[in-house]
């Protein structure tokens, strides 16, 4: 129900807003006025005193904001880019200082990542309440941004940060190389809607997103200025609940296929896509001492729409099997295969749903608050009538402040819920202050 009231209320949305706007925003929204203020606030350096066009820098620069799969939570473009004589490429090294502050009580989650499917049952009286803090997600990057003859317009992006081993070990997050049409690398999944996902200063973010960062090659065309298609092969990397008994887990080979036709309007503010992946996931047999493949799959259907100048509503439905390792909460566990219940040896793709909707009002263009619900279900053929995971709910509350376009402040609440198939239940909140200063 949750999820047909807010496919209702996006579909309103959109046609209110059509209604309103038509196919342009007459009035300059704060996203723009935002990453225009970012823009201006990076410092060109060009060599032997050569003025730069502001036209060409803005341009190279909107290739770093202006991205289909920018995350809200993704790094800002340097403070300083050195700029070639010709204005044709531009290269900077930058990073982000952030630190994260959080407060658990009536239950807490033992990772900076506020999961549902980490809530203790039953509760540890232990750590029933938890003051901590986490520099996580600070880092560095190294970006090129240039125009090539045969290329076109690229960017080539590095990203590492310190969100490895205990929070503190250096982490290579993104590597990749994008063309006009073309990423070839480390990057984002194509099967991910990330500008759906309601803002978070929590690092897991809503619990029912697919998101994933796997090894790709894509290519993504936009005609007519309002479609865009995409597809990609994806390197593999399952999550298989074998035993080592009656089972056992097979190296992947079979690249993940995933692409995604979406209609954008207001500018390119608004948009609705439709995703698909489809994998094969490859297991043992050890009765029957046979392999055998299952075919995984999943659909998504995700949106943001401007109401107003001032109002965003975003929302994302999603079902598949086999697919649990894309999920925030489920990919913790090894769910894109299970065994079958007496049929010793076999194993099978469980269903998996996920709900995510969320709004986001800017107070001013430098100002703004969120909202985020989403819950993530898990349905197995058999109810296993133990401790397993039967869905976990989502919830967040937030408020961002740009003190100036490099250094920001949030502050959020978040509470979530666990449920067993065996009825047993936890929750969980938590208060969390941000800083993070770009640079």
């Amino acid at each position: 129900m949750a999820a047909c009231a807010a496919a209702s209320l996006l579909l309103a949305a959109s046609a209110t807003a059509s209604a309103q706007s038509g196919d342009s925003v007459a009035l300059k929204i704060p996203e723009d006025v935002r990453i225009e203020k970012m823009i201006n606030s990076t410092h060109v350096i060009a060599p032997g005193g050569v003025e730069i066009p502001v036209d060409t820098i803005r341009k190279r620069l909107n290739i770093f904001y202006i991205d289909q799969f920018r995350h809200f939570q993704d790094p800002r473009a340097p403070y300083f880019m050195l700029m070639s004589k010709d204005g044709k490429l531009a290269m900077g090294v930058g990073g982000m200082i952030r630190m994260r502050g959080n407060f658990d009580w009536n239950g807490s989650i033992p990772v900076n990542g506020f999961s549902p499917y980490l809530i203790p049952i039953p509760k540890d009286p232990t750590s029933k309440r938890r003051l901590w803090a986490t520099p996580a997600g600070t880092g560095l990057f190294f970006t090129i941004l240039g125009n090539n003859t045969f290329i076109g317009d690229f960017m080539g992006f590095i990203q590492c940060d310190f969100s490895g081993y205990n929070n503190r070990d250096f982490k290579l997050k993104k590597a990749y190389l994008q063309s006009d049409h073309w990423t070839i690398g480390y990057a984002t999944t194509t099967f991910e809607d990330s500008s759906a996902e309601p803002p978070t200063i929590d690092g897991a973010g809503s619990n029912a997103v697919n998101s994933r960062t796997n090894v790709l090659v894509r290519y993504m065309t936009t005609f007519k200025d309002k479609w865009t298609v995409a597809g990609s092969l994806e390197f593999p990397s399952s999550s298989v609940n074998a035993d080592d008994v009656y089972t056992k887990t097979c190296s992947d080979y079979v690249p993940d296929a995933a692409a995604f036709v979406q209609y954008k309007w207001n500018g390119g503010k608004s948009h609705v896509r439709l995703s698909g992946l489809g994998r094969v996931l490859t297991y043992r047999d050890l009765v029957d001492q046979r392999n055998y493949n299952v075919f995984g799959w999943a659909a998504q259907l995700s949106g943001v729409v401007k109401v107003v100048p001032q109002l965003n509503l975003m929302s994302i439905v999603s079902v598949g099997q086999g697919h649990a390792s894309y999920t925030t909460d489920l990919s913790i566990g090894n769910y894109d295969l299970i065994a079958r219940r007496g049929d010793k040896g076999r194993m099978y793709a469980p269903t998996i749903a996920g709900f995510v909707f969320g709004a986001q009002y800017y107070i001013k263009d430098n100002l703004f608050i969120n909202m985020a619900l989403s819950e993530q279900r898990f349905f197995p053929k058999h109810n296993p009538g133990d401790g397993d995971y039967k869905y976990g709910l989502y919830g967040a509350w937030n408020i961002f402040w740009d003190i100036t376009p490099r250094f920001e402040v949030g502050a959020e609440y978040v509470c979530g819920k666990r449920m067993d198939f065996n009825g047993t239940h936890g929750s969980a909140n938590r208060a969390s202050a941000m800083f993070m200063f770009s640079f």
